[in-house]
């Protein structure tokens, strides 16, 4: 024995051997491997409550236990939620005996021997104090990532098709952020975005002002022609939406309403973005004029405010926020893409999303086009500070001049095909002014053998079949083909629904066991999984998505819970 080591007798010498044996058994990797993998097999995780007594929504997993191979991504994201606000006590059950055995099997020579017990003790040690804690760690760990990475592709999906939504083009509309006791902020928004007009009502409590209101709105109808009124979704929303409704029979104007996501419009009008472009407005009227331009162009206005403030999902703020943002502007930049941009009416915030145009660069844009008037062709952007040939080639063709000099700045059509272009029309015989008319239906039955005529033109095959799509549908926007909001004239509470009742809805939101759905009434009603379809499907996502009208049927009314149960199974 030796003081000087710590050591003071036989006992002591024993349990630090022991300790050694047990982290080196613990450091071997066959071992947590062989732990690691029959846990994710045959483990269980299990959620209680610290304190039934208390309600709260996750009173589900008060008493839950699942295998760890089932669990889905929600649930998972659900109970590290419970477990952070400290209402759910969290552990996973591993098959401890099973791995115990197999270690005890690969490390004891000689289970009759005389150190057979003393390593069964090491053994359990190591996998209780070491391994079996290092393992938990690793596995929660490992669920949460798969859990975040599954929930982000379904923002990125969301967002996609939020983005993605129809505009309403051609109207003049009265943008409504509702509130009380601050009183309705209204905006009208001409044809193009321009704000023309701005105002506060105190339809709602406490001032309860509606009739005065009343006559406010209708004189701003009669003034500028509004035939669309958008209304944010958020606090008084509903009470709003009564007046509207209450208002619209009092008038001979044909005027629609429409309620929409107002997610971010606060971000937004608090932002130095909203402060550059509305230097006179206060917070209310830049939200009132975002909810009315979100309308009419979904796109350009959302692009404004970061996309994780828009709401596309759910535990978002759970989530690595670095991946959530990387794969959310990844999505924007797509969709922006996608589309394209008018050169002379986009914003720089839009332009700065497009292939080789920089924030700095998108600002240049919009001075040059300040300073110097409209873009009359695309090669003028060559004259736009900092601008250059290589940036040039990337964004050209993504970018609209409609009514320009040369009709094929206003489609897709890249400036390096232009020539092609030129002679394909001449040969069929067309004139380039037929574009800007409304296309050239039909020149795709035409050009014949395309192998042979891109032969001819010089250009690749793939080059020319895209050039005769975009001559027969120039400028054609993708988010024509995706369902139009729903116009309403008239209002519904959560009270006027009964089991049965079959109604339109928007889906909102689409989530891993279900999506939300507006059908009118304040609340979002929700659609199981199990209630989308016949087939088997494995996520929502496969049946709906974010933007989609569906044909929905009331199948309960909680009013104590505000839930409502749907289904698509008509």
């Amino acid at each position: 024995m030796s003081e000087e080591k710590g050591v003071a007798d036989v006992s002591e010498a024993i349990d630090g051997a022991r300790d050694i044996l047990a982290e080196q058994i613990s450091e071997m990797a066959k071992y947590r491997n062989y732990a690691r993998k029959k846990t994710m097999q045959d483990g269980l995780l299990e959620a209680s409550a610290k304190d039934e007594k208390i309600q709260s929504v996750y009173e589900m997993y008060y008493h839950f236990s699942e295998p760890v191979k089932k669990l889905a991504g929600h649930r998972v994201l659900a109970i590290n939620r419970g477990e952070k606000e400290k209402i759910l006590s969290v552990k996973l059950i591993a098959p401890e005996e099973q791995i115990v055995r197999y270690m005890e099997k690969q490390l004891i020579i000689r289970p009759d021997g005389d150190a057979a017990r003393v390593m069964e003790e090491v053994i359990l040690d190591s996998y209780r104090r070491l391994i079996g804690p290092a393992i938990e760690r690793e596995i929660r760990a490992r669920l949460t990532e798969t859990a975040e990475n599954g929930a982000i592709q379904v923002f990125g999906k969301n967002l996609e098709q939020l983005l993605m939504q129809p505009p309403i083009a051609g109207c003049v509309v009265l943008g409504w952020d509702p509130a009380f006791r601050t009183g309705c902020k209204l905006a009208v928004v001409d044809e193009t975005g321009k704000v023309l007009d701005t105002t506060v009502i105190y339809p709602t409590a406490p001032q309860n002002r509606v009739e005065e209101s009343k006559e406010i709105v209708k004189k701003l109808i009669r003034k500028y022609g509004i035939s669309l009124i958008s209304v944010g979704n958020g606090t008084a929303s509903r009470e709003s939406e009564q007046i509207i409704v209450e208002l619209l029979k009092e008038i001979p104007e044909k005027v629609q309403y429409v309620i929409v996501n107002e997610a971010g419009a606060s971000v937004y009008s608090a932002s130095k973005l909203a402060t550059e472009e509305f230097p006179q407005f206060d917070v209310g009227q830049r939200s009132a004029a975002s909810i009315a331009r979100r309308l009419q162009d979904p796109l350009a206005e959302l692009v404004k405010i970061d996309p994780k403030s828009i709401g596309v999902g759910q535990y978002q703020h759970d989530m690595n926020q670095k991946n959530l943002s990387e794969a959310l502007q990844g999505v924007v930049e797509t969709c922006v893409n996608k589309v394209g941009v008018d050169l002379n009416t986009a914003s720089a915030p839009l332009l700065a999303y497009i292939s080789g145009i920089n924030k700095t660069i998108a600002k240049n844009i919009v001075a040059y086009r300040e300073e110097n008037g409209a873009f009359s062709t695309r090669r003028e952007l060559l004259k736009v500070a900092k601008l250059g040939p290589k940036a040039f080639e990337q964004c050209a063709g993504l970018m609209r001049i409609q009514g320009g000099e040369n009709p094929l700045d206003g489609t897709s059509v890249h400036p390096e095909s232009y020539e092609a272009a030129g002679k394909l029309l001449e040969k069929l015989g067309y004139q380039p002014e037929e574009i800007a008319a409304g296309g050239l239906t039909g020149i795709g039955k035409k050009t014949g053998d395309l192998k042979k005529l891109a032969a001819e033109l010089g250009i690749g095959e793939i080059t020319l079949a895209d050039i005769v799509k975009e001559l027969e549908k120039p400028a054609r926007d993708p988010r024509d083909e995706m369902p139009k909001p729903i116009l309403r004239t008239d209002v519904l509470e959560m009270k006027d629904l009964t089991p049965g009742m079959i109604l339109k809805g928007t889906v909102r939101n689409v989530i891993d066991f279900g999506a939300f759905v507006d059908i009118g009434v304040h609340q979002d009603g929700l659609v199981h999984i199990s209630q989308m379809t016949d087939r088997y499907i494995k996520h929502p996502l496969e049946a709906v998505s974010v933007g989609d009208i569906v044909e929905v049927k009331v199948l309960g009314v909680d009013m104590a819970k505000k839930r409502i149960s749907l289904t698509m199974k008509l």
